[in-house]
């Protein structure tokens, strides 16, 4: 095998690859999960904000 036969067999395998994530991202099931993580950077937004100049931040 020349390495230019090796060197499209990978490029096959990585674009089955690159099909098999798209279609497990957009799968109806994966949907719940995604949103999940989506709110994750929100999740904190409900606690009081502290004041940096508190005497419980100094150290």
């Amino acid at each position: 095998m020349e390495i230019n036969d090796m060197r499209s067999v990978i490029t096959l395998l990585a674009f089955i690859a690159f099909i098999g994530i798209v279609l497990w991202a957009y799968h109806g099931k994966s949907r719940r999960g995604f949103d999940e993580a989506a709110q994750i950077p929100f999740a904190d937004d409900d606690l009081e904000p502290v004041d940096p100049r508190s005497p419980a931040r100094r150290k």
